[in-house]
């Protein structure tokens, strides 16, 4: 099993684009028990991937709560460098 933030990654290997939502219900069969498998945590773990080049995003809007909603997707940097160290 991969560590939950690798799985985020491959993750956003694997759609067109997601939300944090979108990835915690993809992951939740295997990963929710882990302790960081909150929103906040992995919302964080996306905007850092951002800011390394891996993610874009895509599109943002408001969910029925008035909550924005940031979707990502992966760019071609970021698929190579997931690809290339991130096995499994």
């Amino acid at each position: 099993m991969l560590p939950l933030y690798y799985a985020l990654m491959k993750y956003y290997t694997t759609v067109d684009e997601a939300c944090v939502e979108d990835a915690m219900e993809a992951l939740k069969g295997t990963y929710s028990n882990f302790k960081q498998f909150k929103k906040k945590a992995l919302v964080e773990a996306l905007m850092t991937a951002k800011s390394n080049g891996l993610l874009d995003e895509s599109r943002v809007e408001l969910d029925a709560n008035n909550e924005l909603r940031v979707y990502y997707k992966v760019n071609d940097y970021g698929t190579q460098m997931i690809r290339d160290y991130i096995k499994g």
